[in-house]
């Protein structure tokens, strides 16, 4: 399982609008071959900012099997322009360690 994390700060003003429009666009990533589930959680501390997390089966299942698709010019077209600065995406793998 690879977890996908993109902290992501939004213009300001702009907060509710985009959570409006992320609920619209989370049908885009959910519908995408090796999607697992995804959460957006909002900071306390620093408003506008939130952390979205997106669980998928591989990296490719993200880099290429949505960020090629159609779903993603939508995702694409409805969320890029909030974003200030673009955010970095990373994917990060479960350890093999027993806690």
């Amino acid at each position: 399982m690879i977890l996908e994390v993109a902290i992501l700060n939004v213009k300001p003003g702009r907060a509710e609008k985009f959570e409006n429009d992320f609920q619209i666009a989370s049908q885009y990533i959910s519908s995408i071959e090796g999607y697992v589930k995804h959460s957006l959680k909002k900071c306390i501390e620093v408003d506008s900012q939130y952390i979205l997390l997106v669980q998928w089966v591989s990296v490719e299942a993200h880099e290429v099997g949505f960020r090629q698709s159609s779903q993603y010019q939508k995702w694409k077209a409805l969320l890029h322009d909030y974003y200030d600065p673009f955010p970095q995406v990373l994917h990060y793998e479960d350890l093999k360690i027993e806690i």
